[in-house]
């Protein structure tokens, strides 16, 4: 599976490709930064980012696409810059059919180091060590692109397998049907009882005394 991951930011924007499956060794395919300058206006800005975000989808043909999830903060401008790159990264994944996911920074480093808490060089050497790199991939935006890919690869792959269990599971019940009988509620028992009549009173039959018997 080909994953495109994103640690979006308006200033600087993370991307990295990774190739791999789950338990199976992982491959860089790129990883980069795109940058925009900070006095240009907000819309000039996006557009510069969706140009070259366009670029790198076209360039991988990615089979999935990895976000970092935005989190509260409380610099409000900062916050709108990544909310409105991770916009523009999914619309350019929906246009293509691409499936998205989010991951929340708390994920990502657990998915790569084993811990929740562990800090950006921690994070990166198990990137540089996951990857085989030769050098630890900088600056530390392009590091969190390639853990958040790596993230998906191994959280995502599991997914997709359980849901297609799933899937198959319902094609082969739904095939057969589940062999469990359906409980009627008793309003639909009712009607269904008005419908065909009323029920038919049986009476007993008279017995027929035997005139030989002698009384006891």
């Amino acid at each position: 599976m080909r994953v495109l991951a994103v640690d979006p930011g308006l200033t600087r924007c993370g991307v990295g490709v990774v190739d791999g499956v789950p338990g199976r060794r992982l491959s860089l395919v790129e990883v980069g930064v795109i940058r925009t300058p900070s006095g240009d206006p907000t819309p000039k800005r996006l557009v510069a980012i969706e140009d070259e975000m366009r670029a790198w989808f076209e360039r991988h043909r990615p089979e999935a696409v990895a976000i970092e999830r935005v989190f509260a903060d409380t610099n409000v401008s900062t916050v709108m810059g990544t909310a409105q790159v991770t916009g523009i990264v999914m619309m350019l994944a929906e246009r293509r059919g691409l499936p998205v996911a989010l991951h929340t920074p708390t994920e990502v480093k657990a998915a790569v180091s084993g811990s929740g808490r562990a800090d950006k060089a921690q994070v990166t050497t198990m990137v540089t060590r996951l990857l085989g790199l030769d050098t630890p991939p900088r600056p530390a935006d392009a590091a969190d692109a390639l853990a958040l890919a790596i993230c998906h690869v191994w959280r995502g792959g599991t997914q997709s397998r359980l849901e297609e269990a799933r899937l198959e599971q319902l094609a082969r019940t739904g095939s057969r049907g589940s062999g469990i009988p359906r409980r009627v509620p008793p309003s639909a028992a009712a009607s269904r009882r008005t419908a065909s009549g009323p029920t038919p009173v049986r009476t007993a039959r008279p017995t027929r005394s035997n005139p030989g018997a002698q009384p006891r």
